[in-house]
């Protein structure tokens, strides 16, 4: 019973951070648009939180750089289990325009595991919605 009361709860109010991992912006921009009242994202219990200790799902953008690789490692290790990582745009997805750069590592899931994709350049702010919410329904069936 415990058990669900806990998934019951992650479901209802997911905690989001937002991580920049060096890219151009337009997706950041896109992401707080989403979070912004026109769209309403607090209907579903989203909230934006600003340290990774209370974040449930870290919602990251852009391409991997040497210089942020660490950072990305540990924010992800700061998070409390169980924690989950959405990936908004293509640059975050496979590297896009910054892929073959001296210092681009590549997509996030090359450093991190990621849970769900939101592609787009940049991806509008319903989709990043719906990809939330999508990820939440997963959850909430197991």
């Amino acid at each position: 019973m415990l058990d669900n009361l806990v998934k019951w709860s992650r479901v209802k109010s997911p905690w989001v951070l937002h991580f920049n991992s060096g890219s151009c912006n337009g997706c950041d921009i896109e992401i707080l648009a989403a979070l912004m009242p026109r769209l309403d994202a607090e209907r579903f219990g989203v909230l934006l939180q600003g340290t990774p200790r209370h974040a449930d799902v870290l919602v990251c953008t852009g391409p991997v750089t040497a210089q942020m690789k660490d950072r990305l490692i540990r924010i992800y290790e700061q998070m409390p289990e169980p924690k989950f990582v959405v990936v908004c745009g293509e640059c975050g997805i496979s590297g896009a325009v910054f892929d073959g750069c001296y210092n681009v590592e590549g997509g996030i899931d090359k450093v991190i595991p990621v849970n769900a994709y939101i592609p787009g350049c940049p991806p509008k702010p319903e989709a990043i919605l719906d990809g939330v919410v999508k990820l939440l329904t997963a959850l909430k069936e197991g």
